[in-house]
């Protein structure tokens, strides 16, 4: 996975913030306005760009910063670099959270993005994949493992109880499927090669693989509530009010309607869903 960090924020946002530095701690545009920092993965800021628009009526300038993968923007949030970011979901802060010593919180729900297998060469149901099929899936570890909760899901294999499970711990493989890892921006291009693949909705969005296409969909039930992604903030500063504000401007129904249209039912609205 790379690890280079791509910055794509504008010479006008570093001159605001050097401007700023030493009159306030926190940085100000020439009108006055409070900039936020939110950092972003992916390119499609159809959303964000959204609510930037509706975020200047309340005096706030959002500014996006893009990030390349997923293992810097908690460590952007946590240096200071940024002011918030929204890009993972529960599982993936917590894990993060352990594993670097942080406390970085949620401060508030955006959507549910359930995962999806999509069709390979010769395949247009999920009863046509055959004996000894191979079957990609992201190999990062947090998705590694919700990819193969889906296929035990599906009926195509049985897993050991864990909680995070692993190749390793397929218990169940009556079809022989070799299950084959791959970086995560990488499964769908797999897809002329291989019976079928995994894939994560931004992926698929980038991919242009249309929702309708997938053979299997991952269920939204009681389970899907360490899959709901989030805004995340310090944990110092989750009662800050102008970033309550850039919250309250996400959960709305302008935003729901938004992503009804851009994204079809890939994204579900999730800061008042009701999981059963």
């Amino acid at each position: 996975m790379k690890k280079k960090l791509l910055i794509t924020v504008t010479a006008v946002l570093a001159a605001f913030t050097l401007a700023a530095c030493g009159n306030s701690n926190k940085s100000k545009s020439a009108d006055g306005n409070t900039i936020v920092k939110v950092g972003v993965v992916g390119t499609d800021d159809r959303i964000w760009d959204n609510i930037a628009s509706r975020a200047k009526k309340e005096k706030i300038d959002i500014k996006l910063v893009h990030f390349t993968d997923y293992d810097q923007p908690n460590a952007a949030l946590k240096s200071g670099q940024i002011d918030l970011n929204a890009f993972q979901h529960f599982y993936f802060l917590d894990q993060w959270n352990k594993a670097n010593n942080g406390s970085i919180k949620s401060i508030g729900k955006t959507v549910l993005a359930p995962i999806r297998l999509y069709p390979g060469k010769g395949v247009s149901k999920l009863s046509d994949i055959k004996k000894g099929a191979q079957i990609v899936i992201p190999n990062d570890p947090t998705n590694e493992g919700r990819a193969l909760t889906l296929l035990q899901t599906a009926g195509l294999i049985k897993l050991k109880k864990a909680a995070l499970p692993t190749p390793n711990d397929i218990k169940e493989n009556k079809l022989g499927l070799k299950i084959v890892p791959v970086d995560a921006a990488q499964t769908a291009r797999q897809l002329s090669s291989v019976a079928a693949a995994v894939v994560n909705d931004s992926t698929a969005q980038d991919a242009k693989l249309k929702e309708s296409s997938a053979i299997y969909i991952e269920p939204v039930n009681k389970a899907s509530q360490e899959w709901i992604n989030i805004i995340a903030a310090n944990s110092k500063d989750l009662n800050n009010p102008t970033y309550k504000k850039v919250v309250n401007l996400y959960q709305t129904q302008t935003t729901k309607d938004l992503l009804k249209k851009v994204y079809g039912d890939t994204e579900i609205p999730a800061w008042d869903i009701n999981l059963k």
